[in-house]
């Protein structure tokens, strides 16, 4: 089942400059990791050493946030669209 993940200008140095990129996953979580074996680094900077989606990363399905649906455990179906976004802070 193919989503399309948006990969946000920080991340694309590792996706080789792409801005998008499909990929088969039956949930978030199985999604993080086929994204690190093809493009390696990418789980380290999502999520932290407990394997939890790191607090200043935010992930959303469809435009939906992944912390308001079941976080890595979130269901993907063919067609859907991940977006990755990096909090952005300031002051």
């Amino acid at each position: 089942m193919a989503v399309n993940v948006k990969i946000p200008t920080p991340l694309r140095a590792l996706t080789g400059d792409a801005d998008t990129v499909a990929a088969d996953a039956a949930t978030l979580g199985e999604l993080v990791g086929v994204l690190e074996r093809g493009y390696p680094g990418m789980r380290e900077r999502l999520c932290d050493e407990t394997g939890s989606l790191r607090r200043f990363v935010n992930v959303y399905i469809n435009g939906e946030d992944v912390r308001f649906l079941a976080g890595l455990d979130t269901a993907l179906k063919s067609g859907d669209e991940v977006s990755i976004v990096p909090a952005v802070a300031g002051g």
